[in-house]
């Protein structure tokens, strides 16, 4: 059963309504449109609470996707009471969280920027993130990254998403940064988030949420350059100023 996404037109809804209108076994909730983020792509999945409207609360403590993308299931935790199929209910994100990992996945899009090279793999978190690039030799400096990262942050410069058609990312295999992980091809058009005036700066296929302006993301550097092998770097993003050695 598919799930409206919600939270890819808007990643700034915090509370929406919607109907039960499922579970699977392992007790996850299925409803017909969500503003939760399922774990997908390196960015984890919400937390949040799902409300009755006899004010019955079931808080949720994971969101991932089922048996395709397009089914959505909110997990609770441990203890919570029971829904039923047809409950209407009000949906609300714990948003402090949500913006943290805005605000980071849109830092690794401005890193893949500042070092342009095949990404090998990616986690988002809300303090400590890492983006893997297949780079033999650094001859980069966490100092140096970071002050470009900086300069991109400090311009400003808008972030959107825009959906394209499959034929038109084939015709384009430069948009996909990672090297080992191509986006379905399977659904007929691909989502685009893109970063400056036309996507000037940057545009790639990303299901994730983001900040609107890359001001948003504030104070971040690299805490780290990690050699994860022969011909893999591993960077490690932080928010807040470099600490002083």
């Amino acid at each position: 059963m598919a799930t409206e996404a919600l939270f890819r037109e808007d990643s700034y809804l915090r509370q929406a309504d919607a109907k039960v209108i499922g579970f699977d076994e392992r007790g996850g909730i299925l409803l017909d449109q969500t503003i939760f983020y399922a774990t997908s792509g390196g960015q984890p999945g919400d937390t949040g609470r799902i409300i009755r409207t006899d004010g019955t609360v079931v808080e949720i403590a994971a969101t991932v996707t089922g048996s395709s993308k397009q089914e959505i299931l909110h997990i609770p935790a441990a203890d919570q009471p029971s829904l039923d199929i047809g409950d209407a209910v009000t949906l609300m994100i714990d948003w402090e969280r949500r913006y943290r990992l805005m605000r980071m996945h849109t830092a690794c899009h401005l890193l893949t920027v500042v070092c342009p090279f095949p990404i090998t793999g990616a986690s988002v978190a809300e303090d400590d993130s890492r983006v893997d690039f297949d780079l033999p030799d650094a001859g980069v400096t966490k100092e140096d990254v970071t002050e470009k990262l900086m300069q991109l942050v400090s311009a400003d410069h808008a972030v959107y998403a825009r959906w394209i058609a499959d034929e038109e990312l084939t015709a384009n295999p430069g948009l996909v940064k990672s090297k080992n992980v191509r986006p379905p091809l399977r659904s007929g058009r691909i989502r685009l988030v893109c970063i400056g005036e036309d996507g000037a700066i940057d545009s790639q296929p990303c299901g994730g949420t983001h900040v609107a302006r890359t001001g948003e993301v504030g104070q971040i550097h690299i805490g780290k350059i990690e050699k994860k092998g022969r011909e893999n770097r591993r960077f490690r993003l932080r928010f807040g100023p470099p600490p002083v050695n």
